[in-house]
């Protein structure tokens, strides 16, 4: 009751939560919101004539304009909603899942274990999330290159093979094209961000392993997977949960930097910051192409806080040292 007390006690938590209603609903009623493109699905829909490569301002075509390749901004915005989203909750329950273990189990057992696994997460702290970005593109494009693969003028994937170049088979071509659906910055983000949530957790379970009930459970013999599941994570994953909630945010937030600067697969938000990018240091472009940069921007922006209000919420609602006023 105290809790839920601290809770509903300030403003900003039913900010946060109405924020991350929204975005929520939006998601899910993409479909409503923006119907997609039958010819041509996805968060590209062409509004208008595309021999235009002027932004267009809004219309009833596209209620929030379109880019240079006319295509609308409003749909770009809603199914980019559904992907960051996707995007931010998959990699941080992915992290926080790595981190945890690792964390609870190297607190648990103590010795050199624990020192080990420690190491290895500040040995992981200590690599550039960009440079791995990097490497895994290179990884990919370094292993069709020794298959002999490269691609045409226009993308076709080739193959060179005995001194002639001819079209690749079905089953490679199917396996070029789940290589190129790896994202780079998805696979990266849940490498090295996990570190953080080990940290957290270790010093978490190190001080509810001094526990009179936990030791109370080892001296009776209870096993170890036991104790950890049921009795320890249980009260020691609350500054896990307060960590995962305000990391979804930035993680979206960085995601969308690395893809604008083309890094990374592009992500519906990027791509219409980087098509309207020239376009926002046009004379006058800040007030004249608003909309090429100005929702999602604010997307974004609302995005991050809205998480961190929540984040800041739950830290009030679930840590028992938290301040009731």
């Amino acid at each position: 009751m105290r809790a839920r007390s601290r809770f509903f006690k300030r403003g900003q938590n039913y900010l946060g939560i109405f924020l991350v209603a929204s975005f929520i609903l939006v998601a899910l009623a993409a479909p409503l919101l923006s119907p997609n493109d039958p010819e041509n699905p996805g968060p590209v829909k062409i509004v208008g004539n595309t021999r235009k490569l002027v932004p267009q301002p809004p219309s009833d075509l596209a209620p929030l304009g379109t880019l240079p390749n006319q295509a609308s901004v409003f749909h770009a915005l809603v199914w980019g909603t559904r992907s960051a989203l996707g995007f931010g909750i998959l990699v941080t329950l992915c992290a926080a899942l790595i981190g945890t273990l690792i964390g609870a189990v190297g607190a648990y057992f103590g010795g050199w274990l624990d020192h080990f696994l420690m190491w290895l997460s500040d040995t992981f702290l200590t690599f550039p999330v960009i440079a791995a970005i990097v490497v895994i593109q290179q990884l990919v494009t370094i292993f069709l290159h020794n298959l002999g693969i490269y691609f045409d003028y226009w993308g076709v994937p080739m193959v060179w093979q005995n001194g002639s170049i001819s079209a690749v088979t079905p089953p490679i071509a199917a396996m070029i094209d789940r290589l190129q659906s790896i994202d780079p910055v998805l696979i990266a983000f849940i490498l090295f961000s996990w570190m953080y949530y080990a940290r957290v957790m270790n010093a978490s379970m190190r001080r509810v392993k001094q526990m009179d009930y936990v030791l109370a459970a080892r001296a009776s013999g209870v096993p170890a997977r036991r104790i950890i599941f049921r009795y320890m994570l249980p009260n020691a994953i609350t500054p896990v949960i307060v960590l995962a909630s305000r990391d979804i945010g930035a993680i979206v937030v960085l995601q969308t930097t690395f893809s604008f600067i083309g890094i990374g697969k592009t992500s519906p938000w990027s791509m219409v910051l980087t098509l309207g990018k020239d376009w926002m240091f046009a004379p006058k472009g800040l007030t004249t192409y608003w909309w090429v940069f100005f929702p999602v921007t604010l997307a974004l922006v609302l995005f991050g806080i809205a998480w961190n209000l929540v984040g800041d919420s739950l830290n009030e609602a679930l840590n028992p040292r938290s301040p009731a006023g």
